[in-house]
């Protein structure tokens, strides 16, 4: 019986979908473990939804390294001892302010991943597995993160419902984007829940009939 609980919180300027990840929640004396997913620009909020839940994160995972998923990455990894996971290709645009935009919100800032993730790389997480899938197009690093158990699919700014990310700013690519969602995405079970950066969630069958985007 599946018992992952996903509250997303949309948060920031875009209205990003932050993601905090859980099976159950922890006791006073014993926090239970969580996962953080796109952590946007509001920390405060995000530390205090966790403190309220007696979570306590034992990772940050970022899809790609836009300013609007990773504002807050660097507080709530302070805050909590965090280690934040990031695609190994993205490394370049998050250490960039030019190429993460974070300029845009008036906060130059540059940011290191803990641990740098290859495709196909299995990650345990909150008492579940994941798996990284390498994902390009909307910026050359992206990742979507998939638990094949759950029928899970986070899938950042690669997928929304019905539309998929844009491809016109640093390291973006229309054909790669198109390649990752049709071959790589739309290989996935249609049954597989989807959510997106942005947005309500979706499922790949809903996806492979309605999305005229790819």
């Amino acid at each position: 019986m599946k018992t992952l609980k996903i509250l997303c919180n949309e948060l920031g300027m875009l209205g990003t979908n932050c993601y905090i990840l859980y099976q159950e929640e922890g006791t006073p004396d014993r926090p239970a473990h969580c996962f953080i997913v796109d952590p946007a620009d509001n920390a405060s909020f995000i530390i205090r939804k966790c403190r309220e839940l007696r979570l306590k994160p034992e990772a940050i995972l970022l899809t790609h390294g836009h300013f609007d998923h990773i504002l807050a990455a660097e507080d709530v990894r302070r805050n909590f001892h965090a280690p934040i996971y990031a695609g190994e290709r993205e490394q370049e645009l998050l250490e960039d302010p030019s190429m993460n935009l974070t300029g845009m919100s008036g906060a130059e800032m540059c940011l290191t991943a803990d641990r740098w993730l290859r495709d196909g790389e299995t990650l345990s997480l909150a008492g579940t597995k994941w798996r990284v899938l390498f994902t390009p197009g909307h910026t050359e690093g992206s990742v979507c993160y998939y638990a094949e158990d759950e029928n899970v699919l986070i899938s950042g700014d690669t997928l929304f419902c019905e539309s998929v990310g844009r491809t016109d700013l640093p390291t973006g690519s229309a054909e790669k984007l198109y390649v990752s969602v049709t071959e790589k995405l739309f290989a996935l079970p249609e049954e597989t829940e989807v959510y997106p950066g942005h947005g309500q969630k979706t499922t790949i069958g809903y996806e492979k009939k309605h999305n005229y985007y790819v």
